[in-house]
């Protein structure tokens, strides 16, 4: 009983103020699988990804508006991976690991992606020898559809096309999608 209960006092103090844990500390202490983290205000699974719902959005050093602006997101539907959360606001990271804390009014649950290999073939089936339908330049934002455990449908200026997951930014690589 002692080491639990240090091991429950130890972890009550790391999760602090809003009652998130740190990343990467597992919430079980008796060698069962750790729990998925979860955010504290909206029960949704840490890390996740979402997109810009606005064209422009103030990253904070902190979660409020008296918090210094550290950065200013310019790109609606910018993927970004939101690694946790504190009342309206969520801590954001992009794909260079840069961000801070924004407003959640500012996001969206539509899920896009941002292509990571110039010139990238999306194919008209999920596999390497099907179709090539378009090719997307580095740095094109396309909407996530559906996946498969190595390949992504999306959809990006009336093209529709499979492109490998390890091409892309904000999808897991384990995640599937219907």
């Amino acid at each position: 009983m002692g080491q639990k209960w240090f091991r429950a006092v130890a972890l009550s103090l790391l999760i602090g103020v809003s009652g998130a844990v740190s990343p990467g500390l597992a919430t079980e202490t008796d060698g069962a699988e750790p729990e998925q983290q979860v955010g504290a205000i909206t029960h949704l699974p840490l890390p996740r990804y979402v997109s810009m719902k606005a064209s422009k959005g103030n990253a904070r050093r902190g979660p409020s508006v008296t918090h210094r602006i550290d950065w200013v997101f310019m790109r609606r539907n910018m993927p970004l991976q939101i690694t946790a959360e504190h009342g309206h606001w969520r801590r954001v990271v992009d794909q260079e690991g840069v961000g801070g804390w924004i407003h959640h009014s500012l996001l969206s649950g539509v899920r896009t992606v941002l292509i990571q290999k110039d010139m990238l073939d999306i194919h008209a089936r999920p596999n390497d020898k099907s179709p090539v339908t378009a090719q997307l330049e580095l740095g094109v934002v396309a909407r996530l559809d559906q996946c498969l455990p190595d390949w992504c449908r999306l959809q990006v200026a009336g093209f529709k096309g499979w492109a490998p997951k390890t091409a892309l930014w904000g999808v897991d690589r384990a995640e599937l999608r219907d």
